[in-house]
């Protein structure tokens, strides 16, 4: 363990260059003093490792000094390989360039160490998409995403869902996120942080002017920041509902998981005719009423007053489509057969 730390805090200042003890204790999720014990052990067996004092000081290697010591283990050689994502790299145009790196990898490892990591590509796969959803077209990820990494300014034609449908918009990008088979663009458009659907894209024209990226700016922190605010906002409305407990358990498989976790914590107790009460968050009335037709007869809105009119009406729409016969087919929807009626 303690070896597996030195290597690590050999790398960090190879890599990052100065860093105080501080940074490297809370890199290393250690304590300072454990810093200060295992500078002096690096020192010790050799290593260059100096301490610039004052205000801006802090660890630093000699100048010039380089170590191609990496003290990979087995199980960090087969995590390397499961980060490789093939799939999205070539959604972003670096294919190629990502089985390349694999391969010169691989040829640096050890033979142990590269079968290894070689197993662990055949063992597992990453399959982004959910089930029943085909990828969505993204012809304009790569110029993005090239935009991202230039830090170049891009003018893009987008599709939005409300009018003005289709706009123009000058943004800085920042970063892209594959979310759910979704790629996104998060950028900073009219001095504020947005986030687009890179499928929404129509056109993109990069700019050869560059912008500052802000110092500040974390994209992990962003993204969760912002996915955590967007579900909870999504749903401005609730409904008071009743419904059979095998519709509630049946939640799960066809509602959104916000809707039918929100359902199954508020449930009540079922009566003895097996039904019972709950209230559902709602995005609006037209969504919920798309959504809890999914339950058939199975569920009853009671409030709110304008989706119980909504699906009365669709209930008589189906009516009329599908009239009253006095003989049912057996095992129709658990619909008992009825005899067929006889002339007097």
């Amino acid at each position: 363990m303690r070896a597996s730390r030195l290597v690590s805090l050999l790398l960090l200042l190879q890599t990052r260059g100065r860093m105080t003890a501080q940074e490297l204790a809370d890199a290393l999720e250690v304590s300072v003093r454990t810093v200060y014990r295992d500078v002096e052990s690096l020192g010790a067996a050799g290593v260059p490792v100096y301490a610039d004092r004052g205000p801006a000081g802090g660890y630093r290697l000699l100048e010039g000094y380089r170590t191609r010591l990496t003290g990979l283990t087995a199980p960090e050689a087969e995590a390397l390989f499961l980060a490789g994502m093939p799939g999205p790299a070539a959604d972003l145009g670096l294919g190629p360039v990502v089985a390349a790196a694999e391969l010169k990898v691989l040829a640096a490892l050890p033979d142990e160490l590269a079968d290894r990591g070689g197993r662990a590509r055949q063992r597992f796969h990453l399959d982004a998409p959910g089930w029943f959803r085909h990828p969505e077209a993204t012809p304009h990820l790569a110029a993005l995403a090239r935009a991202v990494w230039e830090d170049r300014l891009v003018e893009m034609r987008y599709r939005r869902w409300r009018a003005p449908r289709e706009v123009t918009r000058v943004v800085a990008p920042l970063g892209v996120v594959l979310k759910a088979g979704r790629w996104y663009l998060v950028a900073r458009c009219d001095g504020q942080l947005r986030t687009y659907r890179v499928g929404a894209v129509l056109d993109v024209v990069v700019s050869d002017e560059r912008y500052e990226r802000p110092a500040d700016f974390d994209l992990a922190d962003y993204w969760r920041e912002w996915t955590e605010r967007y579900e909870r906002d999504v749903y401005r409305g609730r409904a008071r509902i009743r419904l059979t407990v095998a519709a509630l358990e049946f939640m799960p498989y066809v509602f959104p998981p916000e809707m039918s976790r929100a359902a199954r914590a508020a449930a009540g107790e079922p009566g003895p005719d097996g039904w019972l009460e709950t209230t559902v968050p709602i995005e609006s009335v037209k969504h919920a009423h798309t959504e809890l037709l999914k339950l058939g007869a199975e569920v009853e809105v009671l409030e709110p007053a304008e989706l119980r009119d909504r699906l009365t009406a669709t209930a008589h729409a189906l009516a009329r489509l599908y009239p009253v016969v006095l003989e049912t087919p057996a095992g129709v929807a658990g619909v008992p057969a009825t005899p067929a009626a006889t002339s007097p």
